[in-house]
């Protein structure tokens, strides 16, 4: 489906499937582009409050290639490719010192990937440079490792725990056999129980088990025996992520040879969705068991620990993406390396990351410059899609307008019920909550929009 034929208004979106597209971060990084010259990054960040920051380190290794994947990662990649990253991305942090200057960071995470994919030397590398180089104190820092059932091993949980991580989020997916394999994952139940057992053993405040719905022959009953199991290790977070299939994966190319003609969303569509009631029956089964939702997708148990760390709003505070794929954010500019899915152009850009100096990581090459406008539109997106919802003191205070007025479509949620009012409150209800992933690329600039469909993304 290209630019043209997208629909425009809310509601003719929302007569499609509700999951049209994640928007978890705005820009898409399927808009970013070469910049037209090389941008400093010492005078970027200088501009930018850089009291609150958010560190990120991408791992894009993996022990194997779920079939839904579409992320940058790659499975298993030699040693010595994967050692020589880790002190890449140590180069990266040295030449990040000299560009933050002064900094304070609120949050800190490993993702990927698969970062327990590292052995515990190397994770113990990347932890102790986090600590030395960018002056991060992980023992008062909310800070979280993604996982693996099948990399997670006591020594590396303990390396992790004594630096002070604090969250381990575990894909599990789903705990019925069959929809594994049609995931395109093998993975045994007990591989899962023993995994958790070691994170609970090791003494994590809080465990985030990932469960997808929209699985080929998943029914509403098998989704809740999923989460029965999942509840019975008492997980503090559960996130709910709808399937999407997309190019490039695993299952793209599945559905390709079977004669898919496209893989658009709102065009499967047409054959039926059942991800909506599959949704619906699940958010309904959490919250009969004390979880809050607290977006879509994340839901949080009444014994989940409060967070004590420094304040971090994502809206306004900066990012700084470290290793290949990682993505920086300051208001003015997103910047990252090139994205990748198949494992030829994954590997390439791995490459070149490998090959960069000091001088070169002190510079944004590729990325999105935003102007107004979609630094409006990134605020009412990343606000609007979680709790609390979007402030509309807290945009004016940081925009000098009404966000209503700068977004007049804002209007067409009222219209549709899909929002309340709270005093300066915009927040989702659940009709709008179960349409976020129409609302999100319905909110997206022309601009963007544009650049993702040229990317052959829909939004």
């Amino acid at each position: 489906m290209n630019i043209s034929e997208q629909p425009g208004t809310l509601a003719q979106r929302m007569r499609h499937t509700p999951y049209q597209a994640y928007s978890y971060s705005y820009p898409h990084k399927a808009a970013y582009r070469a910049l037209p010259q090389a941008t400093p990054l010492a005078p970027l960040w200088a501009q930018q409050d850089r009291s609150a920051l958010f560190a990120y380190i991408h791992i894009p290794f993996c022990e194997m290639r779920c079939g839904f994947c579409n992320l940058f990662a790659m499975a298993r990649p030699g040693a010595d490719m994967v050692e020589r990253y880790v002190q890449q991305v140590l180069v990266q942090m040295r030449a990040m010192d000299g560009v933050l200057g002064a900094r304070s960071f609120a949050r800190f995470a490993l993702g990927g990937g698969t970062p327990t994919y590292l052995s515990a030397a190397q994770l113990d590398t990347l932890l102790c440079g986090a600590r030395d180089i960018l002056g991060i104190d992980l023992h008062a820092t909310p800070a979280g490792i993604e996982a693996s059932p099948e990399t997670i091993t006591a020594e590396r949980l303990a390396v992790c725990r004594a630096h002070g991580i604090d969250r381990v989020s575990l894909g599990i997916q789903s705990f019925a056999a069959g929809e594994m394999r049609a995931l395109a994952r093998p993975q045994q139940n007990a591989t899962v129980h023993y995994a958790i057992g070691l994170i609970r053993a090791a003494g994590f405040p809080t465990l985030n088990l990932d469960l997808i719905y929209g699985i080929a022959g998943q029914t509403v009953a098998s989704l809740l025996a999923s989460i029965d199991s999942a509840l019975a290790f008492s997980p503090e977070e559960i996130y709910l992520y709808p399937l999407y299939v997309r190019e490039q994966t695993g299952l793209g190319k599945v559905a390709r040879r079977q004669g898919a003609q496209s893989l658009n969303p709102i065009m499967l569509a047409r054959d039926g969705d059942s991800r909506l009631a599959l949704y619906a029956a699940a958010r309904d089964h959490l919250r009969a068991r004390g979880y809050v939702q607290v977006s879509m997708r994340m839901f949080r148990a009444p014994h989940a620990p409060s967070d004590a760390g420094p304040s971090y709003c994502c809206q306004n505070d900066g990012m700084v993406g470290l290793g290949a794929g990682a993505r920086s954010y300051s208001s003015q500019l997103h910047y990252s390396s090139e994205y990748a899915v198949a494992r030829t152009e994954t590997i390439g850009i791995i490459d070149n990351y490998l090959a960069l100096d000091q001088a070169r990581f002190a510079q944004a090459e590729h990325g999105y410059v935003l102007g107004v406008e979609d630094q409006q539109r990134r605020y009412v997106i990343q606000s609007l899609l979680t709790e609390p919802g979007l402030d509309g003191d807290a945009y004016t205070a940081r925009f000098g307008t009404a966000c209503e007025a700068d977004l007049p479509q804002l209007a067409e949620l009222f219209a549709l019920e899909l929002v309340e009012r709270d005093g300066p409150l915009l927040r989702l209800n659940d009709q709008g909550y179960a349409h976020a992933d129409t609302i999100g690329p319905w909110l997206a600039s022309d601009t963007v929009r544009a650049l993702m469909a040229e990317s052959g993304q829909a939004c």
